[in-house]
């Protein structure tokens, strides 16, 4: 291990890294704008200058840049060298130059990095007297706001937006004084990881455009560590509340699985969280179909008098809690418990899990992910069903680039000269899909076939591997290729509802059997895998249960929209049954409607609880803020049941580490839960650790307009996190960490302090346990695949998930809502050419009985006689993936209006006021 001297100081440094990263990982202050521990170096700021000495004699030296200067034994650099300090003041003084100095009014005041970098180089008076370059701001959708004019042109947002994220549409633009950071027109962002802009960008430019309208100071944010309900992938979040409103979502970092960046679903789509459909109180139906509200102490009075001593049944969530789902299914019994899933979609999920279990390959983690040499994607466009590990994919086929520059010597780090080495050489990525996929841009091959076979490829593939014949050229090149790999991922998921393609997956792991070989699934929901290993397949069947709904007295439904889940009718019949149905959710929907009791959840930021992701790995989050009076986490409302009906084992249960313990007890497979998170019974140097900062404002004040006596702070009784400004920040394990801060650095760069060493896990460790691991055994599948007839003017239906619109609750975030827009199916060119459609035009889509007009999309890249549909959306409800059917132009289509921006608006607006709307 090297040695550097930093002002007389010995540091000992990890070889190959730069100055830069060396001195932050010796905890010094050297100030930085344009480098980025994901992005590497390019040396565009010039504000990490330093002096470097030939040797002992050298008394003057030379001015270097710290990002781009390797460390080399013996090396002698100054920090505080009074003409490196002039350096660093005069480059922020030059960046000032046009800065509007709008702090007060900028919502990146107080989270700053130009703020913390300016008063850590010492700038103070302003010399310039010129006139300041303006720029005319951009609309840029309803996720990001843009404020050119506090650009310091350090090039962050065009590297991560473009290099790193594989963004098309935004750039740097002009030169010199001039140059723009912005698209080339107005428009929404299209990225699905453009909310990282927020944290990326070093000063205001680009700010999240939902926090401010309901704008607070990160020193006003109570926040708590918390993991992302948006999908299986399991990434680490800090929520921001204040006044009882959740008001934002930061990444909160961990080095294994979301690193810095999460995606634009997981920022922006807690929305829901402030609905107005939330529900506040417990309700009992009427006769008339409504509801009266009701105290929560009547409403388990009610629900335990359905209960006691009765046939009860109840239906869990993959979107709830392993604790919730398991209290429910201790209260009930097993056999009369009902995972949640669609059948279809239980039996998939089931058999991903046994795979897991028994193969040899390693299920990967996001981070592990982006080491692979060789990809094969089976099936899965990954971009919008496990958005995170898509963008880890894009890293991983610059493994090439990286292989080149070791072989010329070259950092890694060394960002411009390693891209310029490498050129468009990319390491291979064989996409099979039935549609066009969002990660196609970066594919060295991509495959179009139906569903079944692409499982047939996929076995194809494992055949040739083994050594036998293979007809199929393209799965020989694919076996091939991965067979000359170091590190060769397979990807696939359920996202089809096709069992082949999930056995061809581990299939070809299993033939490639080397110890480095990865096998990845993408799972649909936040807790799709705890719910597998919590049942295991010994669970009852949606369909079982509605035969035996009849001979109920009660049904309990957790946290479950049941008619995203199955057919309508079969879902009326279950609810219609004469059973009484207790329902435990957050916000008002089909399912809910229809039941006799309403109990109001608390959401994911009121709670807390586990989820397991599609990795297997468990993580516990947290409580942003107490909940409302009569809100209580879904775990509580069950253990308060169980108690008011006498449940011998649930009833001795109170606190949620009590829960976890008989969890535990409950199924070997679960015995890492204990693991997950320190007890309730921690203490960081004896406090409970805050979630407010210690310069938290207002807090006996703030609701003084509704009472001006001042309320008792409230207390945490479940965790070893209070929702106070008192105790410690610092020295906790990881998982507990709710906000970073330091001294001198305000905005998230002040991570660095509280990881180990520059991009490597946190000092309290890597959170989270892994519940499953390889096996020596191996995978044994099955090689059948199903074959669809199709007969004349049928086609394929096949399911087209969609990172905003395709799950159950960022829908009900208004963002999210606009981006989505409206259901639609999908056809090829030359169908769209046969039906004389173009896009926006209506389609009727016929599938038995069920008819569907539907907004028409045109992909360049469709599967022979396979059409696609947006799932999840309420237009396409009712379609089944895998399904026939018949397709006709809608002749009352009426196409819809083009979407106004931001400057459309505000004229259209001016042309009303002045009296001009008959020119319109």
């Amino acid at each position: 291990m090297p040695m550097i001297l930093v002002d007389g100081q010995e540091i000992d440094v990890k070889e190959g890294e730069n100055i830069l990263e060396a001195c932050l990982n010796a905890g010094l202050d050297l100030p930085y704008f344009c480098w980025h521990p994901s992005m590497g170096s390019i040396g565009s700021c010039r504000q990490c200058a330093l002096v470097q000495y030939q040797n002992e004699e050298d008394t003057k030296g030379r001015i270097v840049m710290g990002c781009m200067t390797p460390v080399a034994e013996g090396a002698r650099f100054s920090l505080k060298a009074e003409n490196a300090s002039e350096f660093r003041e005069a480059v922020v003084e030059s960046l000032m130059l046009n800065h509007p100095h709008d702090c007060p009014v900028c919502a990146e005041g107080g989270e700053c990095h130009l703020q913390d970098m300016t008063v850590m180089v010492g700038h103070r008076d302003r010399r310039y007297t010129g006139k300041k370059n303006t720029y005319r701001n951009q609309y840029l959708g309803p996720l990001i706001h843009h404020e050119m004019n506090r650009c310091i042109a350090c090039y962050r947002c065009e590297r991560y937006y473009r290099d790193y994220a594989g963004g098309k549409d935004l750039g740097a633009q002009a030169s010199h004084d001039h140059v723009y950071f912005g698209r080339h027109e107005e428009g929404i962002l299209e990225s699905e990881f453009s909310g990282n802009l927020v944290e990326v960008c070093p000063t205001g430019v680009f700010t999240d455009k939902p926090f401010l309208k309901q704008y607070s100071r990160k020193w006003d944010l109570q926040s708590g560590p918390s993991i992302c309900q948006g999908c299986a992938v399991g990434c680490n979040i800090a929520p921001g509340e204040r006044y009882g409103k959740v008001k934002r979502v930061h990444n909160r970092y961990h080095d294994e699985v979301n690193g810095y960046f999460i995606c634009d679903r997981g920022r922006f789509g807690s929305g829901y969280l402030n609905s107005d459909l939330r529900l506040d109180y417990a309700g009992i139906k009427k006769p008339d179909g409504s509801f009266f509200a009701v105290h929560q102490q009547q409403a388990l009075e009610t629900a335990a008098g359905w209960v006691a001593g009765k046939k009860v049944a109840a239906i869990g969530s993959p979107r709830a809690s392993l604790e919730a789902n398991y209290l429910l299914r201790e209260l009930v019994g097993k056999k009369n418990f009902v995972p949640g899933y669609s059948d279809s979609e239980a039996e998939l999920i089931g058999s991903i899990l046994s795979i897991l279990q028994s193969t040899t390959a390693i299920n990967p983690s996001i981070k592990k992910m982006e080491s692979a040499d060789a990809i094969l994607v089976l099936g899965e466009d990954v971009t919008n069903t496990a958005p995170r590990a898509a963008l880890a994919l894009r890293q991983s086929v610059r493994n090439k680039a990286f292989e080149l520059a070791e072989q010329m010597g070259l950092p890694s780090w060394q960002d411009a000269a390693v891209r310029n080495l490498a050129q468009d050489q990319l390491s291979p990525m064989i996409i099979v899909s039935a549609m066009d996929t969002r990660l196609d841009d970066v594919a060295s091959q991509c495959v179009s076939l139906p569903p079944d076979q692409i499982a047939s490829f996929g076995h194809a593939v494992a055949a040739a591997l083994k050594g036998e014949k293979c007809d199929n050229p393209e799965a020989d090149s694919a076996a091939k290729i991965l067979k000359s790999a170091k590190n060769p991922l397979i990807i696939s998921g359920s996202s089809m509802g096709n069992q082949g393609i999930i056995n061809s997956a581990a299939a070809v792991a299993e033939a490639l059997n080397t110890p480095e070989t990865m096998l990845s699934f993408c799972l649909p929901e936040c807790d799709s895998m705890g719910l597998a290993l919590l049942t295991q397949n010994d669970a009852c069947s949606l369909a079982d249960l509605v035969n035996k709904a009849p001979k109920l007295d009660a049904l309990i439904i957790l946290e479950n929209d049941l008619y995203r889940r199955g057919d309508r009718a079969e879902i009326d019949q279950l609810l219609a049954s004469g059973t009484k149905v207790i329902t435990l959710d957050m916000y008002e929907n089909s399912t809910l409607d229809q039941s006799d009791l309403v109990l109001p959840a608390a959401s994911y930021a009121e709670s807390q609880g586990t989820l397991v992701s599609s990795e297997g790995r468990a993580q516990r989050f947290y409580p942003v803020h107490s909940p409302a009076v009569e809100r209580m986490p879904s775990w509580q409302w069950i253990l308060q049941l169980a108690g008011a009906v006498g449940h011998k084992k649930l009833s001795a249960l109170e606190h949620l580490d009590q829960v976890i313990t008989a969890c535990v007890q409950s199924n070997k497979d679960l015995k890492g839960l204990i693991d997950v998170a320190p007890l309730n019974s921690f203490r960081n140097l004896g406090s409970k650790i805050p979630r407010q900062t210690h310069r938290y404002s207002g807090r006996t004040a703030m609701n003084s307009g509704v009472s001006v006596h001042e309320p008792q702070q409230p207390k945490d009784h479940e965790s070893p996190l209070s929702f106070s400004m008192e105790g410690l920040n610092r020295d906790q394990p990881s998982s507990l960490t709710p906000f970073v801060w330091s001294p001198g650095w305000n905005s998230n760069q002040s991570l660095q302090k509280f990881q180990s060493e520059v991009d490597g896990p946190l000092k309290g460790g890597s959170s989270g346990v892994r519940l499953i691991k390889s096996s020596q055994s191996g995978a044994v599948v099955s090689s059948e695949v199903g074959e669809v007839i199709l007969k004349q003017h049928q086609w394929h239906l096949v399911p087209m998930h969609q990172i905003h619109g395709s799950d159950e609750l960022s829908g009900h975030t208004d963002e999210m809502a606009e981006l989505a827009g409206h259901g639609f199916i999908a056809i090829g060119e030359k169908v769209a050419e046969k039906l004389s459609v173009s896009p926006g035009d209506g389609l009727l889509v016929r599938q038995g009985d069920l008819e569907c007009a539907l907004e028409v999309r045109i992909l360049s890249r469709v599967a022979k006689n396979c059409i696609g549909f947006s799932v999840g959306y309420a237009e396409t409800r009712g379609l089944i993936a895998g399904s026939l059917v018949s397709l006709e132009v809608d002749t009352n289509w009426q196409r819809s209006g083009p979407e106004m921006i931001a400057s459309d608006k505000a004229a259209f607006e001016q042309v009303i006021t002045e009296g001009g709307a008959s020119n319109v």
